[in-house]
């Protein structure tokens, strides 16, 4: 496997002809974990469901690729057989369509034809991962998500995430709504995965995810842009300082509101 790179540049984009994104830029490679912080209404998930495709976004402009591929050329299911993958915020149920089936779907959906993964592998790598997650195994024959708890769906993104094996994972405040036990184990898992085939962008709010998965850049977004960069020390002095120094350090003045 070759070493993972995604590299955002100068990326514009737009809901309903109003500009939430305003030129971002960020460069993530194998190894790496990245995280967003930044207040509410600065384009955050805005950033996560541009990159995967959704619809409502619209890229006016910049550039973004995926170990040298051009993703916003790409459809949807194009961008996660390339090796992307999000962890949204509020994860869908799917009625009728169990856990495990989903997966190996999923995981055969990104491999040529005749090569899909035997129902043994797939079965002991689908165990394997989810008592490392210490998720019941009864859950692999649930419909997806369908009454889920909000822990158990977070731990259901990041076990799809760990069958998948993807280049580049993007995890859209994935600690929301967790108690500390689901967070360490959410952690866990992110945890694992640190490869050079691996990369991570994760959006968040708190500083208290970031106990537990060191990133080794943080970036604050304001204003549709990323303002500011760093280390882990960043994140230490949102916690104690909130925002207001960034903006007083910056001379910046915050806009309304629009899209996390």
């Amino acid at each position: 496997m070759t070493a993972s790179h995604l590299k955002i540049e100068d990326l514009h984009v737009a809901i309903e002809g109003k500009e939430i994104l305003k030129g971002v830029n960020l460069e993530i490679k194998g190894g790496e974990i990245h995280a967003v912080m930044g207040p509410n209404g600065t384009g955050k998930s805005t950033l996560a469901s541009a990159l995967m495709g959704h619809p409502t976004y619209e890229v006016t402009s910049g550039k973004v690729t995926i170990n040298g591929e051009d993703v916003l050329d790409m459809e949807v299911d194009e961008r996660a057989q390339a090796g992307m993958f999000l962890a949204m915020q509020y994860p869908s149920e799917i009625s009728g369509v169990t856990n495990a089936d989903f997966l190996r779907s999923a995981i055969n959906s990104r491999r040529e034809e005749g090569d899909e993964i035997s129902l043994m592998k797939f079965i002991r790598e689908l165990d394997s991962q989810m008592n490392f997650l210490e998720m019941p195994g009864e859950m692999a024959h649930r419909y997806l998500n369908e009454g889920f708890s909000g822990g158990e769906k977070k731990r259901n993104e990041i076990l799809q995430m760990m069958m998948l094996k993807p280049s580049i994972a993007i995890l859209d405040e994935i600690d929301s709504g967790l108690d500390i036990d689901a967070l360490k184990v959410v952690a866990k898992g992110v945890n694992d995965m640190r490869s050079p085939e691996f990369g991570c962008l994760i959006i968040t709010h708190y500083q208290r995810l970031l106990n537990y998965i060191e990133p080794d850049f943080v970036h604050i977004m304001m204003n549709g842009k990323i303002v500011l960069s760093g280390g882990k020390e960043l994140a230490h002095r949102l916690e104690a300082e909130g925002y207001e120094w960034v903006k007083t350090e910056l001379g910046i003045e915050t806009e309304e509101p629009t899209e996390a």
